[in-house]
């Protein structure tokens, strides 16, 4: 019976909409290996290893219920690949397409290798909704406008996922496999325990969550997903960014919910938006997509920088979302959105060092939706909030916090203020400071920058950048 080798990454660890293990497993014998490679960007994330490692865990319990067993490896993938091609018979390699700029280039390489050994290589689209050069311009061209893309999006057709695997027949050999230990996942530090409370790894925990999300809070997403304190975000973007969810099993199933659906579906076309700009241009990772700002001057400064990872700014909705951050690995949305316009333009602080940030420790950070949310927010990239645009994070907390809900649970040196000041703890009397417990810059920083003049600073360097 033919053999196929399939290679699994960290996005490829679920039995449910998974093609190259799918067809793997019809076509015949499967000897499926996970490999980590050291060459990719998989060994930069403290909490997307974290994430990695329960995910392995789960799915080895998974699929070893269904018959099959998992060799792990890590270090260079052809190099591994052709060293399981020379210990077996295996005649076929199939996997699914990974998008990131050095791992797709690299696989392509490879592929035209194992072509030319004869090998039968097929790989697939298991990532996203369709290939990123799949929606294009009448001109062929890449889409740099949201809108745009999203118009063209709607009128292809998106497959249905393929049912999940409930058997696999394994290829007879003899290979050497590390254990989870030898890959070395989780880190030195004890922060990710953390993480442990707040998220089931697992898949069957994805889907529960899908289904619990259109069940409950769906029909209210439209309306109140822009409100921390709500909680009417999906909490599926962990579960899509490592794979554990594939974007068309959450596609189809929410386009079931009718006319409630179209909001989040708007959302998850950002991400295939975010995977096609980067596909397109890969220089977007460090480079402004908005070629001017190559000569914004940036202050960096690396005390400011810190106060804004710890959560002391002085500005509590900023705070309350650093602390949410750092205390679960996640972040709402719309505070994603303030404390980034908060770096780039109060701060002036270059947009890659909060990428960075935001890519070590949130356990949905992915490569393409972290970079384009960053330079939107910077106002550098593609379809990106104008610079000028400059969040006040005062009116910003008044209008999406309006009581302090959300501030109070992740600053609750503020919990005591009452509701009038929350968001201006400052501004506060002395009589109301001391019924709160609160002394400024002890108890809780004063402001770190003043918006008026950081604003005024903001759009000065963006005046000499405008002007070149």
């Amino acid at each position: 019976m033919a053999t196929t080798i399939v290679l699994l990454r960290r996005r490829d660890l679920r039995l449910h909409d998974n093609p190259a293990l799918y067809y793997a497993a019809k076509k015949g014998e499967v000897l499926p290996v996970f490999v980590l490679d050291d060459t990719t960007t998989d060994q930069k994330s403290s909490a997307q290893n974290w994430w990695l490692y329960r995910s392995l865990e789960q799915f080895m319990t998974s699929f070893k219920a269904i018959g099959g067993e998992l060799i792990i490896r890590r270090g260079d993938t052809p190099a591994i690949i052709l060293e399981l091609l020379k210990q077996t018979s295996a005649q076929a390699v199939f996997w699914n397409r990974c998008y990131e700029p050095t791992v797709y280039i690299k696989d392509q390489q490879f592929a035209k290798q194992l072509d030319q050994m004869g090998m039968v290589i097929q790989t697939f689209e298991s990532q996203l909704l369709l290939s990123p050069w799949k929606t294009k311009k009448a001109d062929g061209m890449p889409y740099k406008v949201f809108t745009s893309f999203y118009n063209n999006l709607q009128k292809q057709e998106i497959h249905r996922p393929l049912p999940a695997l409930s058997s696999i027949s394994m290829a007879k050999v003899d290979v050497l496999s590390l254990t989870m230990a030898e890959l070395d996942l989780l880190p030195m530090s004890n922060w990710t325990e953390k993480l442990e409370r707040h998220w089931d790894v697992h898949e069957q925990a994805a889907l529960d969550k899908l289904h619990q999300f259109t069940e409950r809070a769906l029909i209210h997403y439209k309306d109140e997903r822009d409100y921390p304190a709500a909680a009417r975000h999906s909490a599926l973007s962990p579960y899509l960014a490592t794979g554990l969810l594939s974007a068309r099993t959450v596609y189809h199933h929410v386009l079931e919910c009718d006319i409630y659906g179209e909001a989040f579906l708007r959302q998850l076309a950002w991400r295939e938006f975010s995977w096609h700009v980067l596909f397109h241009f890969p220089e977007s990772l460090h480079q402004p997509l908005n070629e001017k700002f190559s000569a914004f001057r940036w202050d960096n400064d690396k005390t400011l920088l810190d106060l804004w990872k710890k959560g002391k700014t002085g500005y509590p909705l900023v705070d309350a979302g650093m602390r949410e951050l750092w205390a679960t690995g996640f972040m709402h949305n719309r505070v994603r959105m303030l404390v980034a316009s908060f770096l780039t333009k109060h701060l002036l602080i270059h947009w890659e060092k909060g990428a960075d940030w935001f890519f070590d420790t949130l356990v949905d950070a992915d490569l393409a939706n972290n970079t384009m949310g960053w330079q939107w927010a910077a106002g550098t990239g593609a379809d990106a909030a104008p610079y000028f645009r400059i969040f006040n994070p005062v009116l910003q907390g008044k209008k999406f916090d309006e009581e302090g809900e959300y501030v109070k649970r992740w600053v609750p040196e503020l919990k005591l203020l009452p509701a009038k000041y929350i968001h201006e703890p400052y501004k506060a009397p002395e009589d109301v400071l001391r019924a709160a417990h609160i002394t400024i810059g002890k108890d809780y920083p004063a402001p770190i920058v003043d918006h008026k003049a950081a604003r005024a600073r903001a759009l000065g360097r963006y005046n000499e950048v405008k002007k070149k």
